[in-house]
Order: structure tokens, then C-alpha cells, then sequence
């Protein structure tokens, strides 16, 4: 029976790998830092700390990492903050893998590359505009270090979660409570918007079929941030409260720069799954619409 660890399992793509891996018998613990679950323990890859897990204790065979300090703007101002979180506890993973043989599974971002020329094949030039970017590719180089590895990169990741606080998730909480808001949006900023259902689906396959390298995980959908919420907006008709303006990035003023062109091509997993069925924003808007959605 596979023992899997999935760091960061509180969060939107690992409380979607902990219920996955579970229906394919494996067996699975999850972990969190900063927002505890009743199915999470408590475990700091970066800290020595008393609170901390002991991974020796199940010897995992591979281990999910899905942590890390997201707050792309936060992320400028906190660069030593960022840095800590995302390559120290990269590199530390990856040091226990490569002592204990277990496999390590990593997850990045479409921010490594400088989006001058998306949506992105695994093999294009990375390039990233960003401390966020620079400091995933700089994990991402540690985590290639360890044989058997999987680097899967995702970007615009929606889907249920705890805490609801994804962009497509947060955007029918307003719509639905009709909640007077003015959304500036950027219409320039084009990436792959992919279901947290979906990554843990496709992470199941690789782990399976003992793929290793890196894969970008994306869905069938491309749209820029205003496109996207005036699709989501489409499924609630007659909602006026929300509205929805075009921005330009340099409108926008974010702290962080943004790759423009961003996103991810998915033809190298579909090339080795070929019957994979994707989930895209219209199927999972219709299916919470119909309340037939699950949180985790």
C-alpha cells in the first residue's frame, strides 16, 4: 500500500490530493502550518519545531509538496519570507527524499516564465518577472535533484475548499449573496484556469505510471482575469451588484509583475493520458450551481 504525505493538504490542491489519493487506497496523511483541519496535522518542513509530525513514523514513499507562500505582491516585500517557505522547504524535502528513497511530487507555476509567449510547453525557455517566480524555479531546481521526481506545473487553480478563498470560488460567493462590489480586472493577463479536482486526478495517473520530469497541468480553458469573471458571472443572470471593469496591468498597479501571455499547455500529459476527461470553468459552475460539490 502506498504511503503518501501531503504537505500543505489544508490548502485548495492538497485537500483535493488527500481526498483522491484515499479513494485509490493509498495511505494518506496531510499536513498544515497556518490553517488546521480535522484531517491535517501540524508539520513545518522549514522549522524544527516540537509540534512538528515525525514523518520517520510512517516512512513515507512519496510525498506531495503543495505548500507555499502564494501571496504573489506579499511576496515582493517579504522576499527573505518567501524565500524561506518556498526553496528552504524544498530543499529540506528534498534532502529527506534523496536520504530516505521516497519520491518527491512538487508543485509550480506558469510565473517561472517571463509571459512574452504563452500559453507555455515544459520545455520553454523559464524566465520569471517576479520574487514569487524566481523563488519557484529555484525549488524547482532542488526538487530535480531527487530521482523519481515530478515538477507539475498549474496556475489559476480554482475549486471547493475550506476556505473558499480561490478567485472563481470567491467570485460566485458575491454573485450568489449579491454583494455590492466594483471588480477591476486585468484583460491582459491571459493564463489556464484548471480545477483543484483535475491536478489531483493527473498527479494520481504520473504517480502511477511512474512518470518523472516536469508536466504542466492545465485544463481546456484560456482566458484573461475579466473574461473569466464575466463567465462566471454568466451563470447568475440578472445579478447587477457586481460589476465587473476591464483594467490594464499598468492600471492596475500590483506590486509584483505579471507575466501577460501566461498559461500552460497540457499536449505532454495528454500525450501519455489521451482519455483524460477535463473539468472547465461552464461544467463547474453548473454542478455548484446545482449544489452537487463537495468540500474537503
Amino acid at each position: 500500500k502506498m504511503k503518501v504525505f501531503v504537505i500543505g493538504a489544508s490548502g485548495l490542491i492538497g485537500s483535493h490530493c488527500l481526498h483522491h489519493f484515499k479513494t485509490l487506497g493509498w495511505e494518506v496523511k496531510g499536513s498544515h502550518i497556518t490553517y488546521p483541519t480535522a484531517t491535517t496535522v501540524y508539520y513545518d518542513p522549514v522549522k524544527e519545531d516540537t509540534r512538528n509530525f515525525d514523518l520517520q513514523a510512517i516512512g513515507p514513499d512519496l510525498i506531495i509538496h503543495c505548500g507555499a507562500f502564494t501571496n504573489v505582491d506579499a511576496c515582493e516585500y517579504n522576499s527573505q519570507e518567501s524565500e524561506q517557505s518556498t526553496v528552504g522547504s524544498a530543499e529540506k524535502l528534498a534532502t529527506y527524499c534523496k536520504q530516505t528513497g521516497a519520491r518527491l511530487v512538487y508543485l509550480s507555476t506558469d510565473y517561472v516564465f517571463d509571459g512574452k509567449n504563452g500559453p507555455y510547453a515544459e520545455e520553454d525557455k523559464v524566465n520569471p518577472l517576479n520574487v514569487y517566480g524566481k523563488h519557484k524555479l529555484m525549488a524547482e531546481e532542488l526538487v530535480k535533484q531527487v530521482p523519481g521526481h515530478v515538477i507539475a506545473r498549474v496556475t489559476n487553480v480554482y475549486g471547493e475548499e475550506e476556505r473558499d478563498k480561490n478567485f472563481v470560488s470567491r467570485l460566485v460567493y458575491w454573485f450568489r449573496n449579491s454583494e455590492p462590489k466594483e471588480l477591476q480586472l486585468a484583460s491582459d493577463q491571459f493564463a489556464t484556469p484548471v480545477y483543484a479536482g483535475d491536478i489531483a486526478r493527473m498527479l494520481g495517473l504520473l504517480i502511477i505510471k511512474n512518470e518523472e520530469g516536469v508536466f504542466h497541468l492545465s485544463s481546456t480553458d484560456y482566458y484573461n482575469r475579466y473574461h473569466l469573471a464575466q463567465k462566471v458571472k454568466s451563470f447568475f443572470p440578472g445579478n447587477n451588484s457586481v460589476k465587473i471593469v476591464p483594467a490594464t496591468t499598468p492600471m492596475l498597479k500590483q506590486p509584483a509583475l505579471r507575466p501577460l501571455l501566461g498559461g500552460l499547455l497540457n499536449a505532454k500529459f495528454i500525450s501519455n493520458f489521451p482519455e483524460f476527461s477535463f473539468t472547465n470553468i461552464d461544467s463547474y459552475i453548473s454542478r455548484i450551481i446545482k449544489n452537487d460539490v463537495q468540500k474537503f
